[in-house]
């Protein structure tokens, strides 16, 4: 049973209700809509379409809204421009028209005013190197580092620039209303640079909204390398967005940056994502590179709680078969072994410690399923953090919101459960769903985390049942 958990990125390759049916059978947890292509109309049409899909095969799956962000990007071009070394290059904004051919508009008026003389421009996700020759008011003039095709609407990263851009921009605003609108489950903020922006969306969203969305912190750039420690705490849950990241950033520093990420996320029991790149080729091949084999591995090593992919199933011509090879990689890895980042959680609450204990007793047992039952998913979510080495965290909620937040926990299989009264009758209840949907044979050792109501105080136990 796969405890890393799978987020499919959707786009025009995985939008039918048919291909919608394989990847949550193959192994999906959690789809992505990525806000910087997708539509209103379409983001309507095909969260619909996975709740149904979801009911109907009962599999509980997440849904994911990606922000654009502030991202900055040139303006269209009439002709494709083919750029050796050592071309100068014109970057003008504010409507700033300029007269030579190799030149194209930025729509991020501020550009000139952020930028120093000297600093490297990179377009087109680091393909195109420039460096800055020279200011005007209204024009940046640059020398050609490295040759490229420069086409319309290409991402500009500035690395160690101080961009004044807003956090939440007015197509962002847009876009999380219509996460509100849908109830989506999470809503990933791109380009966090400090714990404040963060804050600035999770106060947008209380204030339109009591649905419980959580917010995921992309990391992207230097900025945020800075203040890592600070929007680890602030988010619900943290993802490596390697593809800016590593434009960001040096190359050879973005491995040490991932394992920092995990391993930082994990001692704050936050859920973390890696993501970009896992399975790039497989864009246009049925099968990995046996470096991205390996990338997917140590991702999965590391014991981050989920791995994701972007183009290959958003527009790629394999995507079923890109889940089938994650979720290989996934369990073959974790059965192998993780880093035990877990290990070095410092427990601060009386029910950490309870749960800890639980865990404690599971991987003694080697027991065969960790049962909770929550209302608020944090015992369910502590269970997880802590990483059972042998046994599969059942989460039993009567919350089908929770239920479907839940989906992005490392190790944990979320079940809708109305609760009877009675503690014995739900224990009960949740060990013959168990018999029933997961054929554990007669014998099975289950550890029980519960609510023991004596008087009027509410008190956590650890329980040890066997399956009969």
């Amino acid at each position: 049973m796969r405890r890393t958990k799978i987020i499919a990125t959707l786009g025009p390759a995985t939008e039918t209700p048919e291909i919608l049916t394989q990847l949550i059978q193959s192994g999906v947890n959690l789809f992505r809509f990525n806000m910087s292509h997708a539509q209103h109309d379409w983001v309507k049409k095909i969260a619909s379409d996975v709740r149904q899909i979801s009911e109907k095969l009962n599999r509980p799956i997440g849904l994911l809204l990606d922000t654009q962000g502030p991202a900055i990007r040139t303006g269209d071009l009439d002709t494709n421009l083919h750029l050796k070394v050592g071309d100068i290059f014109t970057f003008t904004v504010r409507g700033e028209t300029s007269p030579e051919e190799r030149s194209v508009d930025v729509n991020y008026d501020n550009l000139v005013n952020d930028i120093r003389i000297g600093d490297v421009v990179l377009v087109d996700n680091g393909v195109i190197h420039m460096k800055v020759l020279s200011k005007e008011t209204n024009r940046l003039r640059c020398e050609v580092l490295t040759p490229g095709t420069l086409t319309s609407r290409r991402h500009i990263n500035l690395p160690g620039v101080h961009i004044n851009l807003p956090a939440l921009t007015e197509k962002d605003i847009a876009d999380v209303q219509i996460a509100i609108d849908l109830q989506f489950d999470f809503v990933a903020l791109s380009f966090v640079r400090e714990a404040n922006d963060i804050l600035q969306l999770r106060n947008l969203i209380t204030s339109k909204t009591s649905h419980p969305i959580r917010i995921v912190a992309k990391i992207e750039d230097q900025s945020a390398i800075s203040n890592l420690d600070s929007i680890v705490e602030t988010a619900d849950a943290i993802m490596v967005a390697r593809g800016d990241l590593g434009i960001e950033c040096p190359y050879e520093e973005l491995p040490i940056i991932q394992r920092r990420i995990v391993k930082k996320s994990i001692q704050t029991m936050k859920p973390v994502i890696v993501a970009t790149h896992m399975l790039e080729s497989m864009i246009q091949n049925p099968l990995p590179t046996r470096a991205e084999v390996t990338d997917v591995a140590n991702a999965v090593y590391e014991q981050a709680d989920a791995i994701m992919l972007s183009g290959e199933t958003s527009v790629g011509r394999y995507p079923k078969k890109c889940i089938e090879v994650m979720d290989r990689i996934a369990y073959r890895t974790e059965i192998s072994g993780g880093a035990n980042f877990a290990d070095t959680i410092h427990l601060s609450q009386p029910r950490e410690s309870v749960v800890n204990s639980a865990i404690h007793l599971a991987n003694n047992l080697r027991a065969d399923a960790l049962v909770v039952f929550t209302r608020g998913g944090r015992i369910a979510s502590i269970a997880s953090a802590l990483r059972p080495r042998y046994t599969p965290i059942f989460a039993f909620t009567p919350d089908e919101k929770l239920m479907h937040r839940l989906c992005l926990y490392y190790g944990v299989i979320p079940i809708h459960l109305t609760f009877p009264e009675k503690l014995e009758d739900t224990i009960a209840t949740a060990l013959q769903w168990l018999k029933q949907h997961q054929n554990l044979p007669l014998g099975s050792k289950l550890v029980v985390i519960s609510d023991i109501l004596a008087g009027e105080e509410v008190i956590n136990s650890v329980q040890l049942h066997t399956l009969n």
